[in-house]
């Protein structure tokens, strides 16, 4: 399993951007699907987004479709969460997962799916 660490939340005004980034530890990260799932208080954990070991297949949970995109750098085995057009609903913990797979082009959506997690990041937005 991997060691997964994610940075770059903060609080932004509605309207704002922001980018997580979350390092993972190994030698094996270009053989793990990604995803981003977040908790609101009083919420279940909701999916966000997800890319393929490869990085050639993202998904995005209906929320974010538009606003976020999800991407890869291999070589720096980090994957990142671009947030625009912020609204005040997506104050959240932002939770990175990984989970190892066999084809590269597959692309996990449930948190149930993942194996390994993040300690979380919050994300707030005012309105």
């Amino acid at each position: 399993q991997v060691q997964l660490v994610e940075s770059g939340g903060g609080l932004v005004q509605a309207g704002g951007s922001l980018r997580l980034s979350c390092a993972a530890s190994g030698r094996t990260f270009r053989s793990y699907a990604m995803g981003w799932f977040r908790q609101a208080p009083g919420k279940e954990r909701e999916y966000v987004a997800a890319i393929s070991a490869s990085g050639v297949m993202t998904y995005y949970g209906d929320s974010v479709k538009g606003r976020f995109t999800i991407s890869r750098d291999n070589a720096r085995n980090t994957v990142y969460l671009q947030m625009i057009s912020l609204k005040p609903e997506d104050t959240a913990v932002y939770y990175c997962a990984a989970v190892q797979v066999l084809q590269s082009y597959y692309v996990p959506q449930r948190s149930s799916d993942y194996t390994s997690w993040g300690q979380g990041t919050q994300v707030t937005v005012s309105s």
